[in-house]
């Protein structure tokens, strides 16, 4: 897949109506990342996960009243980080954003988090405060940065044989243009499974022998394994989002958001297991264009694979570093 396939790759900052502002707990590895939208955004979602820590879903539903949103909060802190969000309508609300009731401004605010409580410490997580810091720096025109960042602090990957042979993960982001039609993708990529580069096939993180010199087939230690005893107790989630000028209803950016999913099984193996819980938004703002919803919803899923090899590429640390968060502070 080159360059020419996929259109004209732009900086992710340039995508109007959206702003992007993160705040986290370094020495904890959790955090918060929110995209806020001053001027509200109509905005779908696909949920996939079997578990997934989420809130104020049901209000992109196609059939409930056609209101735009005003921010999407992604977390880590697993169901407690929904707190987050609390943080969030406080801050929007103190700057005159949110749906006039005519009582009152409600700041729309939907959310969902990663289970990061196997990294770093599993008794501080994402709060009240950290949501409302995450979105004052989004209104303070902060910046979209991949890594270990934001709700990617405490992302891992490669998990299905302990936290001992996995590897770091983070945040991503990637954008293209085609025209005047713009697509880009966020992505907290803490999956159970391998992450692969759909360019070149090859495996880019996952996995690791308990010697940590080389990469195990995940899918290969799968059927090898068949009921790894503790599967379950490693709950992870892939979540992002598509932020389109795409001129679409909320039907419409539910389906993009439905599309985009394929980008989890062309990046990430195996994916959609019952210990993978996984969301992906979709989100139209900015000055609309009219496109084809079927070509979006393509380029979504390959604008959204780039976003998770970015989270990667950008989230390396030493690897002493990294087992002494898994192994020697996670519970603490």
């Amino acid at each position: 897949m080159g360059e020419e396939r996929l259109g004209q790759e732009i900086p992710f900052s340039v995508l109007e109506g959206v702003r992007i502002g993160n705040a986290q707990d370094d020495a904890a590895k959790t955090g918060v990342t929110v995209l806020c939208f001053p001027a509200g955004a109509k905005t779908g979602v696909d949920i996939s996960g079997g578990g997934p820590a989420s809130r104020e879903t049901p209000v992109l539903d196609p059939t409930k009243e056609n209101i735009g949103i005003h921010a999407i909060v992604l977390s880590g802190g697993s169901a407690y980080g929904l707190a987050a969000s609390d943080g969030v309508m406080q801050c929007l609300e103190e700057h005159g954003i949110g749906y006039d009731t005519g009582f009152a401004r409600v700041p729309l605010v939907v959310q969902s988090c990663i289970f990061d409580l196997s990294y770093g410490s599993a008794k501080v997580r994402p709060d009240k405060k950290m949501g409302y810091a995450a979105c004052m720096d989004a209104l303070n025109k902060g910046k979209p940065v991949s890594g270990s960042v934001g709700a990617g602090t405490g992302a891992t990957v490669g998990k299905l044989c302990g936290m001992g042979q996995s590897m770091k993960s983070g945040i991503g982001y990637h954008a293209v243009q085609i025209g005047n039609l713009r697509v880009g993708a966020v992505v907290v990529v803490n999956a159970l499974g391998d992450v692969y580069s759909i360019e070149t096939g090859k495996k880019i993180a996952g996995l690791m022998d308990r010697e940590r010199t080389g990469f195990l087939d995940s899918v290969a230690e799968l059927y090898r394994i068949t009921q790894p005893a503790d599967l379950f107790k490693r709950t992870n989630t892939t979540i992002g989002a598509i932020i389109t000028n795409g001129n679409f209803d909320k039907a419409e950016l539910t389906r993009i958001a439905g599309q985009t999913r394929n980008a989890y099984a062309r990046a990430i193996r195996p994916v959609g297991t019952l210990a993978d819980g996984d969301t992906v938004f979709a989100v139209s703002c900015g000055k609309p264009v009219q496109a084809d919803v079927n070509m979006a919803g393509t380029l979504a899923a390959e604008v959204m694979a780039k976003a998770i090899e970015n989270a990667i590429a950008t989230s390396h640390m030493e690897d002493s570093e990294y087992l002494s968060h898994c192994l020697g502070i996670a519970g603490k």
